[in-house]
């Protein structure tokens, strides 16, 4: 049998280099909390010279090399980067005041990178400025990351039927990154400007400057941290929801449909099939609960109709912030919930999740079978925004949803024998796969955090947020023997 060995020089160098601009990274919340002569910044210089280090190491061992990158190679390096920047990530956290541990402070930076929103430190808004600035980094870095990789990246690679976005001039001929640098420009360009119009918005609508720019980041990201134990419902400010909603909205739709806006399309946003499943998923589940909650005795329509769109946009977005305990609305409500949250919000934006393009997918598809089974001779050939739904792409969607599936039973199963209830065990491994935030329930539901759990299901779920984020197959395609091979 012949074996490849991988050149492991190139996905080293750009290791490095990401490593590197962690750690200069880092500096900022360094100075946030030495302005505020707060010991926390010895933490972060330690764990910037730390990540320095090794990055610098990687790039000199690795210089004049031509970074030229094989499909191989790329998974490796999509995988590798999330899980070592992670790592890297997470000392801050462990060298903090908060008195985290090795397991705590790298389940609080995955589910920053991943954009999960899920914490494990009680007290938040008691923690130093720089933290808390440290959490709204990662969230906001791991969105342009993921916005990158999903346009520029996993289409060339085929993961998930993620082919059906194939930018033109993207291929799979093993030069990947140029096309990667080039449309991470427009994106950043476009993701910085989205993040300083939020900021802006919430400052209008009576945050702080800090707080602004904290939940801009992590709205914009659709992350989820916030500065407060209660997250956005702490403020009760009626105006600062409105402009949370519009903007995890805009966050959760393709971004590269905005590109196409911008010069001169915006049309196209409005006729793509993503965007109008989306929100009709979005309008549909606001209409049912508000129309379960409607029977109830103590119905108010307008505080309803105010705490229903809020909270169900940012479960389905996968942001994650919360105004009220909905996990205390009834059981119909919580299977809402729990579905939005599997679903996720448009490929090509910051959100996870099974995604709008899938659930549609599988449903022309299943169309198709139901008419085949009609008229066994019948010629049909469904299309998705005018493409056609190749046995490829309906393949890989299966697949996707296969993985998905088998992933959140096997990390409910691990969670319920940590002796966990079976609603926490369940809404824990949905809500760490489609990287969501909070999960339901009187453990870990939206008023609560994961500090209560056990090293095992945080470990369990950090493996779930990882693999999540990166689309099951990226994550598990390295651990197979044919990858080597």
């Amino acid at each position: 049998m012949k074996i490849i060995t991988l050149d492991l020089r190139p996905v080293l160098s750009i290791l490095g280099v990401f490593l590197t601009g962690l750690a200069l990274t880092m500096l900022v919340p360094t100075s946030m909390d030495l302005l505020d002569n707060n010991n926390n910044w010895l933490g972060f210089m330690m764990s910037a010279a730390i990540t320095s280090f090794i990055g610098v190491t990687l790039i000199l061992i690795t210089r004049g090399k031509k970074e030229i990158i094989e499909i191989k190679s790329t998974f490796l390096l999509v995988t590798l980067s999330w899980m070592i920047l992670s790592i890297f990530s997470s000392l801050p956290f462990f060298f903090s005041q908060n008195n985290l541990g090795i397991t705590e402070s790298f389940f609080e930076s995955v589910s920053g990178l991943t954009t999960t929103g899920s914490t494990t430190i009680n007290n938040i808004q008691d923690a130093s400025r720089g933290l808390l600035l440290w959490r709204a980094i990662l969230q906001w870095l791991g969105g342009i990351g993921i916005i990158v990789s999903a346009v520029s990246i996993l289409p060339s690679l085929g993961v998930g039927g993620m082919q059906l976005f194939r930018l033109e001039s993207s291929d799979s001929s093993e030069k990947l990154l140029p096309r990667a640098t080039s449309i991470a420009t427009e994106i950043t360009v476009l993701y910085l400007f989205l993040s300083g119009l939020c900021a802006i918005a919430y400052w209008f609508s009576g945050l702080s400057i800090f707080d602004s720019i904290i939940h801009s980041m992590t709205t914009i990201a659709t992350g989820g941290f916030s500065s407060q134990q209660g997250s956005i419902g702490a403020y009760n400010n009626l105006s600062l929801e409105i402009m949370c909603i519009l903007f995890m909205i805009f966050s959760s739709l393709p971004f590269v449909l905005y590109l196409k806006a911008i010069r001169g399309k915006p049309y196209l946003i409005f006729k793509d099939e993503q965007v109008q499943g989306f929100f009709k998923i979005l309008i549909s589940s606001i209409l049912i609960i508000i129309l379960y909650l409607s029977f109830l005795e103590d119905f108010d329509f307008f505080s309803s109709l105010r705490s229903v769109i809020f909270n169900v946009t940012s479960i389905l977005t996968g942001t994650g912030f919360s105004t009220d305990s909905y996990d205390n609305w009834g059981t119909p409500v919580i299977v809402v919930f729990l579905c939005i949250t599997f679903i996720g919000g448009c490929a090509g934006s910051t959100t996870c999740g099974i995604k709008v393009f899938r659930i549609q997918v599988i449903f022309k598809n299943s169309k198709q079978m139901i008419e085949k089974l009609i008229s066994p001779n019948r010629v049909t050939n469904h299309k998705y925004n005018g493409e056609n739904l190749s046995l490829e792409i309906i393949e890989s969607v299966m697949t996707f949803l296969f993985i998905f599936i088998l992933t959140f039973f096997i990390i409910t199963l691990i969670l319920a024998l940590t002796g966990l209830d079976l609603l926490t065990s369940m809404s824990a491994s949905a809500t760490s796969i489609s990287n969501v935030g909070p999960g339901l329930g009187n453990i870990i539901g939206p008023n609560f955090n994961f500090s209560e759990l056990s090293n095992i299901a945080k470990w369990a779920l950090s493996f779930g947020m990882l693999a999540g984020r990166l689309e099951f197959l990226t994550f598990l395609v390295i651990f197979s023997k044919s990858f080597w091979k």
